[in-house]
C-alpha cells in the first residue's frame, strides 16, 4: 500500500468519526460536513428516512433532539479507492436511550458509503444503513 492510499483510508475513517461525534453529540453542522451537498441518504432500514443531506438532517435533528442518548461505534472500515472516489462499507454499534422508554435499545449493521475526493477532503456522496438487528425496538413496546 502506498503512502497516498494509507493516507486515504486515515482521512475516510476520520470522516466515520466525525459523523459519529457529529449524531451523537447533535453537532448538526459537523454531521452534515461528512456529506457533499447534493448527498443521498437512505436510512429506510431502520427508520424510513430517505433523501437528500437537508431533508434527512431535518428529521434527524427533530427525532434525535429528544433522544437523551445514543453512541455510535463505527469499525471493520473496509475502502476500496480508485483515484478520487471510493466505496467504504462499515460496522456500527448503536446502543442509546431513545425517549419514553425506560430501557436501553441497541441496533448495529452496516454503512454502505460511496465517497468522492473533494477540494476540503472526502466526503460521502451517498450512504445506505443496513440495519442487521435490533434489540429493544420502540416499535415492540407498543
Amino acid at each position: 500500500m502506498d503512502l497516498r492510499t494509507l493516507a486515504d483510508k486515515i482521512e475516510i475513517a476520520e470522516l466515520f468519526a466525525r459523523y459519529a461525534r457529529g449524531v451523537d453529540t447533535k453537532q448538526w453542522d459537523l454531521w452534515r460536513s461528512v456529506f457533499t451537498p447534493d448527498a443521498h441518504l437512505d436510512y429506510s432500514s431502520v427508520t424510513g428516512v430517505v433523501g437528500s443531506r437537508d431533508e434527512v438532517i431535518a428529521t434527524l435533528e427533530k427525532a434525535l433532539g429528544t433522544t437523551p442518548m445514543t453512541q455510535h461505534f463505527i469499525t471493520n472500515i473496509e475502502t476500496e479507492i480508485d483515484g478520487d472516489r471510493a466505496t467504504a462499507r462499515a460496522m456500527f454499534y448503536n446502543p442509546m436511550l431513545l425517549p419514553n422508554m425506560t430501557e436501553q435499545s441497541y441496533c448495529g449493521g452496516y454503512y454502505h458509503h460511496n465517497l468522492v475526493r473533494t477540494p476540503d477532503g472526502w466526503r460521502s456522496e451517498k450512504l445506505v444503513e443496513e440495519n442487521l438487528w435490533f434489540v429493544n425496538h420502540p416499535s415492540a413496546a407498543s
